[in-house]
């Protein structure tokens, strides 16, 4: 890989991420790399500055932070094919994130880089836009959104809680009328997220699929659906015309919706490109410690083992 021109976004408001920006930053410009390097969070978003300023091709994103941060980045950077290294500082989970521990000696990690000696893993997401009227309306009336976990259609309101009604179309034929906290539309990379804590399944991160959890639905038989990735998810809010239904990309909000509107959700054309250093990457590895599975409470001996 050539590091001629690379971003690196930190954690806003986190002294840790800023140090290890400032740091990395300092040694890509000793070999004359030219460096984009700015805060990332909820009230600082650099990347349209560092896609419109860049002179040259952007060889690479270097992400300090935590998931959130990582989502935001592969939502701007995905449609310009950049891969991101995300590294965990100051972030929690860290699902789409390399340890800090695999980037303790940052200039071994540039000698990999520019060797050769990493893996890309691409990744699926997803987009959607929101529509007026009919069914066959083409046009969206908002800009075309990107996730990479995943969207949540939920109700909103300052002063009470609401029970939404959503209506679910797939490829234009109507399958479920919900009634519940919302809906959520995932990849297998959300699978971990929001949809999970939703009782939704976990599908491993190289597939290419879709998942519909209900939140919270009024109804014993409203079950999550895994989809083939080349369908279309129509939902429709229904109910009171006073009352705004959110939606949400990777946990930000998108847009309000109202009944008479529709959201299409679809796979993006477009995919995340993540760097990967740890030379034993293991999915069902992170899912052991990210989520803490330790098994039964009792050990036993595996014997076939020996």
């Amino acid at each position: 890989m050539q590091l001629k021109q690379v971003i690196i976004a930190y954690k806003a408001r986190d002294s840790q991420s800023k140090r290890w920006a400032e740091l990395c930053a300092k040694q890509l410009e000793n070999r004359n790399c030219q460096v984009l390097m700015g805060p990332s969070g909820p009230k600082d978003n650099p990347y349209p500055v560092f896609l419109a300023s860049a002179g040259q091709p952007i060889d690479l994103a270097l992400v300090l932070g935590g998931d959130g941060t990582v989502l935001t980045s592969a939502r701007h950077l995905a449609p310009a094919g950049i891969p991101i290294l995300g590294v965990n500082v100051g972030g929690h989970l860290g699902f789409l994130t390399e340890s800090v521990d695999e980037f303790q000696d940052t200039e071994k990690v540039w000698d990999r880089l520019f060797e050769d000696r990493y893996a890309i893993q691409r990744r699926m997401m997803v987009q959607a836009a929101v529509y007026e009227g009919h069914g066959t309306n083409l046009e969206p009336v908002t800009e075309r959104y990107l996730g990479l976990n995943e969207f949540c259609v939920k109700p909103a309101s300052a002063d009470r809680m609401i029970t939404s009604i959503l209506e679910m179309e797939i490829d234009g034929e109507v399958v479920d009328q919900y009634v519940g906290d919302g809906l959520i539309i995932s990849t297998p990379t959300g699978s971990t997220g929001y949809t999970v804590s939703a009782n939704g399944p976990i599908m491993h991160d190289g597939m290419e699929a879709i998942t519909i959890t209900p939140i919270c639905p009024m109804s014993l038989s409203s079950r999550p659906l895994v989809l083939p990735p080349g369908v279309v998810v129509s939902i429709w809010p229904l109910g009171d015309y006073d009352l705004s239904t959110k939606l949400w990309t990777d946990g930000v909000l998108a847009t309000s919706i109202w009944p008479g509107h529709r959201v299409d959700v679809r796979m993006a054309d477009c995919r995340a490109k993540f760097i990967i250093l740890r030379e034993n990457n293991s999915y069902y590895q992170t899912l052991r410690e990210k989520l803490l599975w330790a098994g039964t409470r009792v050990r036993y001996t595996n014997n076939h083992r020996n």
